[in-house]
């Protein structure tokens, strides 16, 4: 397949997977019954180890062939673009909707414009700078009226998902400027073999070794931990590392087209309140999306 056309493949199907895994991270924590299951810091930690275990596995060989030069920046490559957010969305979430988490993620293309100019000397054109702005605005037009219609949530939450925006958005340029040559198994795997002892001391530290993994409960949340991990991490990480590379980094990042529809609709499913407000700040910033991804496209950031 081509890639002009393969791109868009990749474009559909992680917006397919990363749209349901807002509702997953809900559910692994257990947040229908009232009551965690398990803690953000022991969801994270369970997610990145088992990820970790798969991807060892698989992909080794692939890392083995990395260049010893590269070890840094995928040590770095790993905690910005798993091992942070992984926390990150999980602690959100114990207090504002699934939806609410995938319609803010859908800002990391502005993000990374910004963080794509600043640090890394990609251009960009005067409507895209108006996409930042108005994408801003949609996006705190979206925790307000999240708190308004959700008085019982507290909204400040919403920064975790934000500051995890930011990690995606650096993550995306590193990979393009610093492992445009890294395959993108041995990226992913290289991720993993790094950042897994590190969320092994967080899972000890949260007490996850003393967890009652015979309780239907916990069983259940280490149910779609499993698919998380599979879909949402492995293989989707794989995915997105090759879309980086075949791409740029803000049109990769515009896989949060689809994302919030697909998070929107398992919210609603799952019973979460969304009112008119909430609404059109998703327009808006879906539209800001639009204009920063498709105004001017940036020149490849070089070594």
């Amino acid at each position: 397949m081509e890639k002009s056309q393969l791109k868009y493949v990749y474009l559909v199907i992680l917006s397919l997977i990363w749209g349901s895994s807002f509702i997953l991270i809900k559910k692994a924590l257990g947040q229908e019954n009232g009551n965690l299951t398990l803690t953000p810091l022991q969801l994270g930690a369970l997610r990145v180890i088992l990820s970790g275990v798969i991807l060892t596995v698989i992909g080794l060989s692939s890392f083995k062939k990395a260049s010893k030069s590269d070890y840094l920046w995928l040590f770095i490559s790993g905690l910005l673009g798993t091992f942070f957010p992984v926390f990150l969305f999980a602690y959100a979430q114990t207090e504002i909707d699934s939806a609410v988490s995938g319609i803010l993620n859908s800002t990391v293309p502005l993000i990374t414009l910004i963080l794509g100019a600043i640090v890394f000397g990609i251009s960009f054109s005067r409507v895209q700078l108006l996409g930042v702005i108005i994408g801003l605005g949609g996006a705190i037009g979206l925790i307000f009226a999240g708190m308004e219609g959700n008085p019982d949530q507290n909204y400040l939450f919403a920064g975790f998902v934000l500051i995890a925006c930011c990690c995606y958005a650096s993550n995306v340029n590193i990979i393009k400027r610093y492992l445009q040559n890294v395959k993108p198994l041995a990226i992913a795997a290289g991720n993993f073999i790094f950042i897994t002892p590190l969320a092994v001391i967080v899972l000890f530290l949260s007490d996850g070794h003393s967890l009652d993994y015979t309780n239907p409960q916990i069983q259940k949340s280490l149910g779609y931990i499993v698919v998380l991990c599979i879909f949402g991490t492995v293989a989707a990480k794989i995915m997105f590392n090759k879309l980086v590379q075949i791409t740029s980094p803000v049109f990769a990042s515009s896989v949060t087209y689809l994302m919030p529809v697909v998070g929107l609709t398992w919210g609603i499913l799952d019973g979460e309140s969304f009112n008119l407000w909430q609404g059109i700040s998703t327009a808006v910033i879906i539209f800001a999306v639009v204009l920063v991804t498709r105004a001017k496209k940036e020149k490849p950031a070089t070594d």
